[in-house]
């Protein structure tokens, strides 16, 4: 007999609300060890979803989903939702190549309402379809779930004041669990912590009101008196003043409890915002205990948990951990480096930094427009910030990039991690854009490194600049000067030039960043210049141009959109000094690239060794070059 019997036979939400309470409570151990059981064979977001069963069963239990819409802020916590939403026999093909998505995803499901991925959507994304609701007189609700992290950012907080203020019929749900991915930082999270401790409000509220209850002529009494003793037990009735009638808060984890709530708050007119306080990783001993490292987490042994990844050597170093070692070296001598991150403390190596430097540490928490600004602040002042960053989130400070930053054409280094493909987390994780998006900015200077020795010497001469500098590197290993012959220890470029590393015949290939270690094979193969660029703003226009007329063709290889990216960069360089020479550009193609292995997706769009080989044997083949290929030994 399956020791998941109760939720085998859920196949849809329908056969969820056919249950008893006694079974619901049986069906959330089995969802919760079910959880473990997936994750610790394919990876995943373990610890949010396990601090979420309780929820996510109750919310399937009570709204008729998928009539009544649930929208998940960022979406860490939707495994459950995913099992209990007919995709539980699809859970062994989670964050992989052609399986399900590691995020809500429309196209996979009618139970998921909208595409998410990054934090503080979902409020305003509700709110819109609360509005189209009324505009189209449709009686569904909309309900989004959002985490206390994500109310750092002020995205969440423009959508409670307009909700409040046109009166939608919405129902937030705050998943309280003082956490994003780290401790979440700020006033807001310490007032939240006030709210929980304060055992005097809590335990007058609940008598209170059921005396109250028992004596109708007193019901307007009661409001007032409520909300007397709100003033006086809380530090502030914030979200009531955004125009939401505040409950909570309430346990999380008492199923009966948050069905009884929700059960009398489905049909409540107006903003409504429930407060609910769970724990991560609930349920599971370890992610209890450390629900940072179970957060997203690799295949594990779940009968002993995860096992502690092994010290690596220098030449197994992520281009993450080379960013780590740069900014504490550097720190120790230079005392005006700030370093700042909007709430990626692990996820961009500033763990030790943090502990040894935090007088000069500044986590903003999920708020990427203000870490930009408060680096400019910093910069005009005469200090020197840093500002580790994630190339799908520095997206969301486009705006504070170029007016605060760019046109005081400040000295502030942004160590972007993540810049192309990401693998499992899938597209809204993907750094596929940053080139595009930044190149076109005035003052600017763009770096990719195609070594941990590159990487080191780009933030170095980031750095020393005066003016923005952005070193953009991916998610993989730094091989340690493998490319480059400079002594791997820090030191400044020259700006602008990029390194020759063969000499071939009728084809030179121009490699930015990670795409030079793949480029390498296929020079070789295909007798064939290589030239690590380096720089994609200001390209090494002397080398291009040398290129240009020593060879039939040019090759630009990048792991960026192609659309408007540094083989654009280098096509319009030609165009406009009247060169007319065959240029193959090759790049991410301009589609949705969907999760998968990393390795996986550059095999699939033509970006590994033997892609890029075949793209450009036939584009010789079409154009009638003739080359002189030879084997690698």
């Amino acid at each position: 007999m399956s020791k998941f019997q109760l939720l085998e036979s859920i196949n849809d939400p329908t056969e969820l609300r056919k249950l008893t309470q006694k079974q619901l409570l049986d069906l959330a151990s089995e969802l919760r060890a079910f959880l473990i059981h997936t994750v610790s064979n394919t990876g995943g977001h373990l610890a949010p979803s396990l601090g979420t069963v309780e929820l996510t069963i109750a919310l399937h239990y009570v709204f008729n989903t998928p009539n009544d819409k649930l929208v998940w802020d960022v979406g860490h916590q939707s495994y459950g939702h995913k099992i209990l939403t007919g995709r539980r026999e699809l859970m062994d093909s989670i964050r992989q190549w052609k399986g399900l998505a590691g995020f809500p995803k429309r196209a996979e499901s009618p139970y998921d309402s909208f595409d998410v991925g990054h934090a503080s959507t979902s409020i305003s994304a509700a709110l819109g379809m609360a509005l189209a609701m009324k505009a189209t007189g449709r009686k569904q609700r909309i309900i989004p779930i959002i985490g206390d992290g994500a109310l750092t950012a002020g995205m969440a907080f423009e959508a409670m004041n307009h909700a409040g203020d046109l009166e939608a019929n919405l129902l937030v749900i705050l998943n309280d669990n003082k956490m994003s991915i780290s401790e979440n930082v700020g006033g807001l999270s310490k007032y939240l912590a006030k709210i929980i401790s304060g055992k005097f409000y809590l335990t007058v509220r609940r008598s209170g009101k059921a005396v109250l209850k028992r004596i109708p002529r007193v019901q307007r009494f009661a409001r007032r008196w409520e909300e007397h003793m709100k003033g006086m037990a809380l530090p502030g009735t914030l979200f009531e003043e955004l125009g939401f009638n505040y409950i909570g808060p309430i346990d999380g984890h008492d199923l009966k409890t948050l069905v009884k709530v929700m059960t009398n708050m489905r049909d409540l007119p107006g903003p409504q915002f429930l407060h609910l306080v769970t724990q991560k990783g609930k349920g599971y001993a370890p992610a209890e205990e450390d629900p940072k490292a179970y957060h997203g987490v690799t295949q594990f042994d779940p009968s002993i948990g995860k096992v502690k990844t092994a010290a690596k050597s220098n030449s197994q170093k992520t281009y993450t951990e080379v960013f780590s070692d740069w900014i504490n070296h550097e720190a120790e001598t230079n005392s005006k480096l700030i370093a700042i991150t909007p709430a990626m403390c692990e996820g961009s190596g500033l763990v030790e930094f943090s502990k040894k430097y935090s007088d000069r540490y500044f986590d903003v928490g999920i708020a990427e427009q203000h870490a930009v600004t408060l680096a400019a602040g910093l910069a005009v002042e005469g200090l020197k910030p840093v500002v580790a960053i994630y190339s799908t989130f520095l997206q969301r400070a486009y705006d504070q990039l170029i007016h605060d930053v760019a046109l005081q054409n400040l000295n502030i280094v942004f160590a972007v991690d993540r810049a192309g493909l990401v693998g499992p987390d899938g597209p809204t994780h993907a750094g596929n854009y940053d080139i595009s998006y930044l190149r076109c900015i005035p003052n600017l200077v763009i770096m990719a490194p195609a070594d941990a020795s590159d990487c080191t010497n780009m933030l170095s001469t980031g750095l020393a600049l005066d003016c923005p500098a952005i070193v953009r590197y991916p998610r993989d290993v730094a091989t340690v000067d493998l490319i480059s012959t400079e002594n791997s220890s820090a030191s400044t470029m020259v700006l602008g030039k990029g390194k020759l590393l063969r000499t071939g015949q009728k084809i030179a290939i121009l490699a930015f960043g990670s795409m030079v270690l793949p480029a390498r094979a296929v020079a070789a193969s295909l007798d064939a210049t290589l030239v690590n660029m380096r720089f994609i703003k200001p390209l090494d226009e002397d080398m291009i141009l040398s290129m240009a007329n020593q060879h039939d063709i040019l090759v630009t290889i990048e792991e960026n959109s192609l659309a408007g990216g540094a083989g654009s960069a280098v096509a319009e360089f030609l165009c406009d000094q009247g060169i007319n020479i065959k240029c193959l550009r090759l790049g991410i193609p301009d589609q949705i690239i969907e999760q998968g292995a990393r390795t996986k997706l550059l095999e699939v769009i033509g970006l590994d060794e033997t892609g890029i080989k075949t793209s450009i044997e036939k584009y010789m083949e079409k154009n009638c070059v003739r080359t002189l290929s030879k084997v690698i030994s």
